[in-house]
């Protein structure tokens, strides 16, 4: 009777899941042996996050963004499952998910990363809408259809969070309402995107300034109403009126991550070795928006999709080199930069020595993120799209 392949489980299909999987699938096994690789995830599709604001302005379109994983596995020896896992048993080694179903695995790679908390603020769950998934996009997008329909002489939009993603959501929202707009950025800080580079804050505060987006700084929302915010300026609270709230502040750890036992931190991240295994099991992998990770500098390594695209090589390497006998490598973090995007084919993009901004940044940066699509295939399609869509709208017109 033939043995049984070993089972690598990667719960979670964003950057670090996907990625992890597809450069597993890519390794060379011992006289065929390959391992069977599942891929988890509750939703169908994958999500290449740093374009979801193209969607707000429908600058692309969602088949480009958030390809079915059927599709992007198609030609691979990965299966795909589509579950929520309710309870992960690291004795027994297995997952059981929301259908019952239980999938026993000899590896496993934790990459379902966090969500947004809306339970910090009152009204904040009722009333504001974060921005991570297909499904948020869509409710902003009916949202703001609503508003525009219902010819109403202003649409007010605020946004909390003044890190890069509620830059960027403030400048696609500005461009796509024009005069009609009047979007607010909240900021707790003194100053927006307190982790970027000087180059990118002057020219994304520049461009806020251009879209006349209005920007409130060390101020703190305390509550969330229907059609209301109320925020706190140095110890004065002012409740202003407001269409549409959109949250982009903060990363909660999800239940599932909680409740498993594995050394954790004091935010409930999974602490890991520089080899992305897990403290307490080597045979548990944990990365992106969930790990609590140095590497092998000591470099605290941030929440981004670029962090989790680089782990993701790393992680796959050292479960294949676990399984055929081979030292593992310490994960190694390059910063490559930052790319924002700040409106309709407007961007900046600093790193490794360049520093771009406006329609040349925007370029730079749909070829750099073309570049960075899971599958050849898909990279053809989108880029082939882009390519002729210009083409068909000057026929067209």
């Amino acid at each position: 009777m033939s043995k049984q392949p070993l089972r690598i489980c990667i719960l979670g299909g964003g950057f670090g899941g996907l990625y992890t999987a597809l450069r597993l699938s890519q390794f060379p096994w011992q006289n065929g042996h390959y391992p069977e690789i599942i891929l988890i995830d509750q939703r169908d599709r994958f999500i290449f996050t740093p374009l979801l604001y193209e969607l707000i302005t429908e600058e692309m379109q969602s088949w480009e963004i958030a390809p079915p994983f059927e599709e992007l596995l198609s030609n691979t020896r990965i299966h795909f499952h589509q579950g929520c896992a309710t309870t992960i048993d690291v004795e027994n080694q297995s997952i059981k998910l929301e259908d019952c179903q239980s999938i026993p695995y000899d590896y496993l790679v934790l990459a379902i990363g966090g969500k947004t908390p809306l339970d910090q603020v009152l009204g904040a769950k009722d009333y504001g809408i974060p921005f991570r998934s297909l499904d948020d996009a869509y409710r902003i997008k009916e949202s703001l259809r609503l508003l525009e329909n219902s010819h109403a002489e202003k649409i007010r939009v605020a946004v909390v969070g003044g890190g890069a993603s509620g830059v960027e959501l403030a400048c696609k929202l500005a461009d796509r309402l024009g005069e009609k707009g009047r979007i607010r950025l909240v900021e707790r800080g003194e100053q927006i995107l307190s982790n970027s580079s000087e180059f990118n804050r002057k020219i994304a505060q520049s461009a806020l300034e251009k879209r006349r987006v209005w920007l409130d700084l060390e101020t703190e929302v305390t509550e969330v109403g229907s059609d209301s915010l109320s925020l706190c300026y140095k110890g004065q609270i002012d409740t202003i009126p407001v269409d549409l709230v959109l949250w982009t502040v903060g990363n909660q750890v999800s239940e599932l991550v909680k409740s498993l036992p594995l050394t954790q931190n004091s935010q409930g991240l999974l602490t890991v070795t520089p080899e992305l295994q897990s403290i307490n099991y080597g045979n548990i992998y944990a990365i992106g928006d969930l790990a609590d990770c140095q590497d092998i500098n000591g470099e605290k390594i941030p929440s981004t999709a670029q962090a989790a695209f680089q782990q993701s090589d790393y992680c796959a390497w050292n479960i294949w080199s676990s399984i055929t006998h081979r030292p593992l490598l310490p994960f190694r973090y390059q910063a490559l930069g930052e790319m924002m995007t700040l409106g309709i084919d407007d961007a900046v993009l600093n790193g490794l020595g360049i520093e771009l901004d406006g329609t040349l940044a925007h370029l730079a940066r749909r070829l750099i993120y073309l570049y960075r699509f899971p599958t050849l295939k898909h990279q053809i399609s989108v880029g082939l799209n882009w390519i002729t869509n210009p083409l068909v709208e000057w026929l067209s017109n």
